[in-house]
């Protein structure tokens, strides 16, 4: 922890704190407990940190990195790559305590060199170490027997040794701390004992004694008040007033869930700042120096790997986690502070303080099953869960960030399977004996049953009335055969069809109104889960047979089967626009799929196994949980920022390993293994259309229809924007003008009259000679039996005005000819059909008269007129067989 204190009478200090989050370090400002920034990959477990003004300093493995505002700017190197336990700051010199604790390095921070080195005696095996305040080039070591030893760092000699406490007590020192007096220093040992010590005398001031674990942490408070705090491995916090010979004022029983690694007091005022291994960091706030102390801001997450995780919402901002420390979470993926866990009852914290265990003993089951629907969230409960080994299921509100109070019990088995419809008015629960329920998730009360076999249940009747009936009709209603367990449950956007499957590789589909079971549909092997993409009406079922078969709702018929799996499928996400299908598996493969190809385009290896995924409502990231990790890792989608390349994978080729996802953002994306950079060149193997499919059809020029309306109404455009009074030239003038003599100022304007003669004979006849436009000379080189594709390329990039002139200007009979028969040849190509109908409708328009004069190009029209006859009713043919299609598939 380090506080700038700023100059100014009305400036506050700011406390920045430096936390470790495995293998990366965040960096927090404590007033608002919002991060500044966080530290880039290290490469390894960071085993501590030390933060100066401007810089921070991290042990991993061998290594001291050096930070600068959250970019490394050096590195530390232990001789013979022996690894590093603490590290502490000393004037212009670096200490780094070896990790088995047989010596300690001295590094130059200038040159970042080692040099010196302390070695201990054999005897002596160092656990933690302290530079005592005044202590000039001192260094106060402890070891795992319990003794002191006071080093000089200059001299690399040992000055004097203190004995344990007790010749019988030989506890390894934990925790050594400065004490806000001179000479005095806190000492806390695993068997929970902790030691006032007066290292100038080698006096014992006080002794003091944890019940509940070892020591690990010590703090004095620095702004008057002579009290300790001890952390311990159990989680607790013990307070100590020093004042009244070491009497304990309070202990925080489960402050963490987990052991405390972190305790400092903020230096001047009354905050004690503690961080542990449950992934969390709290302040406590002492409204006096006796009070109880209070919970004034944490920030926390998962303390166990997350095992389900499931986007909520529509915007994409929030994930709900699922983990094996049975709490429900909601990460959110904008704003660390929004992130929270919904609560499972205020009540609990005080039962686990009662009966002196951890909340977490106390909490529901680790969650199996989630569904929700952010629909109705603002009016009532919208997620619904499944827990182990448990024969009920639980709503919670995501608004109310808390447990709701529906409570779905299970007649029979344990719920395996939950679904909340999209409507969000009902959940739906499946259990290991083949029982499926639905219930209002307003009310809480159950509304329908489905089942397997038999006739169909239709509306239930709370569980109080139905037990009330005899027996006699329970075994009426009982399943002649056997019913395998509900694997999976799902409904389609509309509340039409309830969808089930079973471990006996069954899918169940039922009405959704009435109950009945509608049909069943065979898969080869046993399903282990469900997945729905409700706007397209597919399904997706794993299969224990390594392969994801894709189910269309409507039809109920398979319509895709994804191979090419090394191992059990986990888990399995849609894209927002059911386009990809993205699957992870035990062999630590993330594959995506293609499915309207059913092919593999892309495929990643991560260095431990993705257990869970979602992929965002609005198709930026894909979100993935790993089996050691207690993060949320997030994928960036490439397709949404640049141009990609789609091509099929083999399944055979390796498949690259690529990191995951660091917390810093990384500005070079080459430095993440297996990734191109962005701008790339793509694979080359990119399908092209053709200009034409197949000779069967009859292509369109796709040019924008706006482009022939234009041509076709070209005079009455240019009449509709032609002005109403003709622009006036200006009178030309010299630029000195002669004067007229006389009394009033006049100009000679005699000179600037225009001389008709020289007019007249500077006039040049359009008609007296004929130049051949880049129009006609295009057309005149073409092939006479070829299609005049270049022709009518060039023509098509023509603008109307420009073609509608270059078509008037054709003049000549041997010009008109030769454009009749383009016209013919590219009818019977059964290409550009609307262009050559602009085209004709134009030149009819303009030269008829023309045409009609002469006989040798009647014979082409009447060609042409029949040419066009033959592509007309083709078209109609065309579009009526398309029409009538599209309408069956409409109804079907």
């Amino acid at each position: 922890m380090f506080v700038h204190t700023p100059k100014g009478a009305l400036a506050t200090p700011t406390v920045n704190l430096v936390t470790s989050v495995g293998r990366s370090w965040m960096m927090w400002d404590m007033e608002r407990m919002t991060l500044v920034f966080v530290g880039p990959e290290s490469g390894g477990e960071i085993k501590s940190l030390v933060q100066t003004g401007t810089e921070v300093f991290a042990a991993v493995g061998s290594r001291v990195l050096k930070y600068h505002r959250g970019k490394q700017t050096g590195v530390f190197k232990a001789p013979a790559e022996v690894n590093l336990a603490s590290i502490q700051i000393l004037g212009d010199q670096l200490l780094a305590l070896r990790e088995d604790g047989t010596g300690l390095y001295i590094f130059d921070l200038a040159s970042g060199s080692v040099a010196n080195e302390l070695q201990f005696h054999p005897a002596f095996q160092a656990t933690v170490f302290l530079h005592p305040s005044t202590y000039l080039n001192k260094i106060l070591i402890g070891g795992k027997t319990g003794e002191l030893q006071l080093w000089n760092v200059r001299t690399c000699s040992l000055i004097h040794t203190f004995a344990p406490a007790s010749p019988s007590s030989h506890s390894p020192v934990t925790a050594l701390v400065q004490a806000p007096a001179v000479d005095v220093v806190g000492v806390g040992h695993l068997d929970g004992s902790i030691r006032i010590l007066d290292i100038r005398q080698g006096d014992l001031v006080m002794q003091l004694k944890v019940d509940d674990g070892s020591v690990t942490g010590l703090a004095f408070r620095m702004d008057g008040p002579p009290i300790l705090a001890s952390s311990s491995s159990a989680g607790s916090i013990a307070f100590w007033d020093l004042s009244k010979g070491g009497r304990v004022i309070h202990v925080q029983r489960r402050a963490h869930e987990r052991g405390i690694s972190g305790l400092e007091w903020v230096p001047g005022q009354p905050l004690l700042i503690s961080s542990s291994g449950d992934n969390s960091i709290k302040q406590w706030l002492f409204d006096s120096p006796t009070s109880v102390p209070r919970l004034l801001k944490f920030r926390g997450g998962h303390h166990a790997p997350p095992s389900w995780i499931r986007y909520h919402g529509e915007d994409g901002k929030d994930i709900l986690t699922a983990g094996r420390d049975r709490s429900l979470r909601n990460t959110s993926v904008v704003r660390d502070s929004r992130s929270h866990e919904l609560s499972q009852g205020q009540s609990l914290i005080k039962k686990s303080r009662g009966l002196g265990i951890s909340a977490d003993e106390l909490k529901l089951p680790p969650i199996t099953a989630m569904s929700s629907s952010s629909t109705r969230s603002k009016d009532w409960d919208d997620i619904l869960t499944a827990h182990a080994e448990e024969t009920s299921a639980r709503t919670w509100r995501a608004m109310d960030k808390k447990m709701g109070t529906g409570n779905f019990e299970m007649e029979h088995g344990v719920i395996q399977a939950v679904c909340v419809t999209a409507c969000g008015n009902f959940g739906l629960a499946g259990s290991s004996a083949g029982e499926i329920k639905m219930w209002n998730m307003q009310s809480g009360k159950e509304r329908r049953s489905f089942g397997l076999t038999g006739e169909p249940r239709g509306d239930t009747r709370p569980g109080i009335i139905a037990s009330a009936k005899g027996k006699a009709k329970e075994k009426a209603r009982a399943p002649v055969r056997s019913i395998q367990a509900v694997t999976g449950i799902a409904t389609d956007a509309l509340n039409t069809t309830v969808i089930a499957s079973t471990l006996e590789g069954k899918l169940y589909f039922f009405d959704f109104h009435s109950t009945k079971l509608g049909a069943e549909l065979q898969l080869p092997s046993s399903i282990t889960a469900l997945g729905v993409h409700r706007d397209s009406g597919i399904l997706s079922a794993i299969c224990d047979d390594l392969v994801v078969r894709l189910v269309d709702i409507e039809t109920r018929r398979v319509v895709r089967e994804l191979r090419g799996f090394k191992g059990r499928i986990l888990d399995l996400a849609f894209s927002p626009d059911s386009r990809w299908l993205i699957t992870t598996s035990i062999d630590s493969i993330v594959r995506t799929y293609d499915i309207p190809t059913g092919s593999l385009v892309d495929a990643f290896r991560t260095e431990s196994i993705a257990t869970s995924l979602t992929f965002s409502p609005t198709g930026d990231f894909l979100a993935t949980a790993h089996v050691d990790s207690l993060g949320v890792h997030l994928w960036a989608n490439k397709a949404q920022f640049s141009d990609v390349a789609f091509s099929h994978i083999n399944d055979e080729d390796d498949v690259q390993a690529v990191a995951l996802p660091s917390v810093q953002v990384v500005d070079d994306l080459s430095r993440l293994e297996g990734f191109e950079p962005i701008g790339a060149p793509e694979p080359t193997d990119i399908y092209t259309s053709p200009e034409q499919l197949t000779e069967g059809l009859l292509t369109l020029s796709l040019m924008p229809r706006s482009r022939w309306q234009t041509l076709l109404n070209l005079d009455t455009i240019r009449a509709r924007n032609k002005p109403k009074e003709p622009p006036k030239a200006p009178e030309k003038a010299p630029f000195f003008l002669p004067t007229v003599a006389g009394l009033e100022t006049r100009f000679d304007l005699s000179s600037a009259q225009p001389d008709e003669a020289s007019s007249s004979t500077q006039k040049i006849s359009t008609f007296g000679s004929f130049i051949d436009s880049d129009f006609t000379r295009r057309l005149m080189l073409e092939p006479e039996d070829s299609n005049y594709s270049a022709f009518f390329e060039f023509a098509k990039a023509l603008s109307p005005s420009a073609l509608d002139l270059e078509i008037r200007s054709l003049s000549s009979i041997e010009h008109l000819s030769r454009f009749l028969h383009a016209l013919t040849a590219r009818l019977k190509s059964h290409r550009d059909f609307e262009a050559v109908q602009a085209l004709l409708s134009v030149l009819l328009t303009v030269s008829a008269d023309l045409l009609i004069a002469n006989e040798e190009l009647c014979d082409q029209l009447v060609t042409l007129r029949e040419e066009q006859g033959k592509e007309s009713a083709r078209l109609r043919e065309l579009v009526g067989y398309t029409m009538g299609t599209l309408s069956f598939l409409r109804g079907a």
